[in-house]
């Protein structure tokens, strides 16, 4: 069954209008997707290779772990249960901004968040086909060497912007 997500405004209001994420992205109508920066205790990030059975960008590697954010979710919470569910650890990503990101299949909002997780992860095998640790150095190579989604670079370009940014 086809998530159901909100479309949003250019400010990214929420309109009350429910459609399936499948029509949004077909439509090229803005909605709303969370994303978290994962880095472990000693600061490297991780890195993933997604299910070739998924249906959007398979066996391409990502950044960030997320999705949807589905109809009455905040950014938060959408950005929480997708750690749970894609990796199966429980925690409170913190949102660090938001932007309207058209590199991809459709335009949409996405809330990038960062969270502190566990090394020990338990990826759901339907999503995720591989993950790893990548310090800064080495994501930065793999990111010119290995295929990413289009929104890893975008969202990793902005996520490095916004940690230099911080005092």
């Amino acid at each position: 069954m086809d998530e159901l997500v909100e479309r949003v405004d250019d400010q990214g209001r929420v309109l009350g209008m429910v459609v399936s994420r499948r029509q949004a992205i077909r439509e090229g109508w803005l909605h709303r997707v969370a994303v978290t920066v994962c880095r472990d205790e000693r600061g490297r990030l991780l890195v993933h290779r997604r299910s070739e059975q998924l249906s959007r960008f398979p066996g391409l590697y990502e950044v960030a772990v997320g999705g949807a954010v589905h109809v009455g979710e905040s950014y938060e919470q959408a950005a929480a249960r997708e750690l749970a569910e894609e990796l199966g650890i429980r925690a409170l990503p913190r949102l660090l901004f938001t932007f309207i990101n058209r590199s991809g299949l459709s335009p949409h909002w996405l809330g990038v968040h960062e969270a502190v997780v566990p090394d020990a992860v338990t990826p759901d095998p339907d999503e995720v086909a591989w993950h790893g640790w990548l310090t800064e150095p080495e994501l930065g190579s793999a990111l010119l060497e290995w295929r990413f989604t289009p929104d890893s670079h975008e969202a990793f370009s902005r996520y490095l912007e916004f940690r230099m940014a911080q005092p």
